[in-house]
């Protein structure tokens, strides 16, 4: 016979749009199980690992997890139409929070409406848009139906409080949590000094518009780096849906190039690499993590490069800079290149200081060193538990 003093279960709404967000989504329910000794229901969106967690997403990711203004507009149609499903189920569900993880274009289009239809259901946002480098204008748009943002990146707080976003805490990144994977065991990386053939990734991307765009300049960087040191290594860590392309353009390059797929493989590349050619993103934060010296390109596309004037990344920390380490750490420390700045020349310049032991390479390898510690949260809490913890209080207080 149930047990009618029990307390109804803690009710969870989860709106992830892609695979990134499904795994801190899986992690975040497993922490709110925790808290809530199994009292939990999840309803929402989500992948794989979420459904292992107990939830039975109300339609397939793959309906909105699509890349590429083409494959956009070619599923738009169906991106709106589980837009509005996903906003009919959160507010019959009448759930205790939502929770939107990341895919800002989905989910913030979600929680707009959920807001206007359902105005009592808290919202918690996991993962900034980056307004430090795009639009700043949405911060304080964001503040009208989010109430609570969990930053992944230390100085977003500091960010969405100038610029008037919602009440916003540092719950830690997950590359913190999986420092295994990024960091060599011991004899993974041989000592540069000690290696005939040291290693040089080049990472052009993980959208075919950025590899389109950099795959170019890469490749001519990397010829005059072969001219002047042939026996390096080059690994090309690729996403699987890029892979052929990337085969195909890379087919003529003057070396041959190591083109290994998936994330597995990826970490292994990386706990053996001495430097890197990268594209801008998270990856370079995944490369600082590893201590791998970087050089940073990124070319903007024809929309971008028309409003970038309009548009100022904001100086945060004294630091004009996409490069997250560089802002993370509040110094210019990776070289970066923009447009027309990132030609051949002068990426493989930097690239060819990073081979050899010099101040370039020591530099950054001593201020890499100190952003575990930037990243860190305090008495080390986890990053889930953290968010857990703020998303069931916020439920709480509105209650």
């Amino acid at each position: 016979m149930a047990d009618e003093t029990a307390p109804p279960p803690f009710k969870v709404f989860i709106v992830v749009g892609e695979e990134s967000g499904d795994q801190l989504g899986a992690r975040l329910m497993h922490a709110l199980k925790g808290i809530h000794r199994e009292n939990v229901s999840f309803q929402g969106v989500g992948g794989e690992r979420m459904a292992r967690e107990g939830l039975q997403s109300i339609f397939s990711l793959s309906d909105i997890a699509v890349m590429g203004l083409t494959a956009v507009l070619q599923t738009l149609p169906t991106i709106i139409r589980r837009v509005h499903e996903t906003v009919d189920a959160a507010v019959a569900a009448k759930p205790d929070v939502l929770v939107i993880i990341d895919s800002p274009d989905f989910t913030h289009n979600v929680a707009k409406r959920v807001r206007k239809r359902a105005p009592g259901i808290p919202i918690v946002d996991y993962v900034s848009p980056s307004v430090w480098a795009w639009r700043p204008g949405r911060a304080r748009k964001m503040a009208r139906y989010v109430d609570h943002l969990l930053a992944i990146l230390p100085f977003e707080p500091d960010v969405h409080k100038r610029l008037g976003g919602p009440p916003t805490t540092y719950v830690g990144h997950p590359l913190v949590e999986r420092l295994q994977d990024l960091r060599p065991a011991p004899g993974e990386r041989p000592a540069l000094a000690e290696t005939e053939r040291p290693t040089l990734l080049i990472l052009p991307g993980s959208r075919r518009s950025e590899v389109s765009r950099l795959l170019e300049p890469f490749g001519k960087a990397l010829e005059i780096v072969h001219r002047e040191r042939p026996e390096v290594q080059v690994t090309l860590p690729a996403v699987p849906h890029l892979e052929g392309e990337i085969r195909k353009n890379t087919a003529n390059w003057p070396v041959a190039v190591d083109i290994v797929v998936g994330e597995d493989a990826k970490f292994r590349a990386f706990r053996r690499a001495h430097a890197a050619l990268a594209a801008s993103g998270t990856v370079s934060l995944e490369l600082a993590i590893s201590a791998i010296p970087m050089a940073v390109a990124y070319k903007l596309d024809w929309f971008y490069r028309r409003i970038k004037d309009l548009n100022r990344i904001i100086k945060f920390a004294g630091v004009d800079s996409m490069v997250l380490p560089n802002i993370i750490l509040g110094k210019n420390v990776v070289p970066e290149f923009l447009d027309d700045e990132a030609s051949a020349e002068s990426l493989a310049k930097v690239v060819l200081d990073l081979l050899h032991e010099g101040e370039a390479r020591t530099r950054q390898l001593r201020e890499f060193a100190t952003l575990e510690d930037r990243m860190r949260l305090p008495d080390n809490l986890s990053q889930s538990g953290e968010a857990a913890r703020i998303v069931t209080e916020l439920a709480r207080s509105r209650r």
